[in-house]
């Protein structure tokens, strides 16, 4: 069974979906805190946090972030511009269950290391978000020349518990998941992988199934009506 877990994206103290990460395409859903109980009554089990101006240095939204987790009686994933072993502890002691590292992982891999040994691996999510098969960081701002699979490797090998690959070229697009990307990954690591990006029907559920991910982020597509949290969770099952 894939885990399918909706996201709840924060800019500005609201509930936001970006297209490809770019501030100026941004659709603004109402309160974060809303959102995430809107979720949970339609059955989510597990949810995506992520604070998108402390992804982009230019601000964060810890208030609202902890206001949504003390709200919630599910498991959250939490992301967005963890840069710190403060920043982690903090987010991990307010009630996340476990936080997401992406730029921390390539400058800071020091970091990503003190926080396994100090919180253990299951607790600390490596993301790979890539644009044409290349990681890109800060935000999705700054462009790499490591490739998914290498980053993942060295990721696991650090003994995080988990990836989350995203399609940048996809996200927000609800033009289809990266099937090929997903099983390249899967067949690369041990730990599990989750997806996010690209998801308009419950047909790219399936695919992200069959591509052998633990678990699907969902956003645009639910915020948009084009598929159900209901409809996700059964294919997914």
């Amino acid at each position: 069974m894939m885990l399918v877990i909706p996201s709840v994206d924060i800019r500005r103290g609201r509930c936001v979906q970006l297209v490809g990460g770019r501030p100026e395409t941004e659709r603004v859903y109402g309160d974060p805190v809303e959102a995430a109980q809107r979720w949970i009554a339609e059955g989510a089990r597990y949810l995506h946090l992520i604070d998108l101006d402390a992804a982009m240095g230019t601000g964060d939204n810890f208030n609202k972030i902890a206001e949504v987790l003390a709200s919630v009686n599910v498991g959250v994933q939490v992301g967005g511009g963890i840069r710190s072993a403060e920043r982690a502890s903090e987010l991990l002691g307010i009630g996340a269950d476990r936080v997401i590292l992406s730029t921390a992982m390539i400058r800071e891999p020091e970091l990503a290391r003190e926080l396994v040994e100090l919180a253990g691996g299951a607790r600390i999510m490596a993301a790979i978000d890539t644009r044409a098969g290349r990681a890109v960081i800060e935000g999705w701002a700054t462009p790499t020349q490591r490739p998914a699979v290498e980053l993942a490797r060295e990721f696991e090998r650090m003994g995080v518990g988990s990836l989350l690959f995203t399609n940048v070229d996809v996200e927000g697009r609800m033009a289809g998941v990266a099937a090929g990307a997903i099983r390249e990954l899967v067949r690369a690591v041990k730990i599990p992988v989750f997806a996010a990006g690209g998801v308009a029907s419950v047909e790219d559920v399936r695919t992200a199934r069959e591509a052998g991910a633990a678990g699907l982020v969902i956003g645009m597509a639910l915020y948009e009506g084009r598929l159900t949290l209901r409809q996700a969770m059964e294919v997914a099952e």
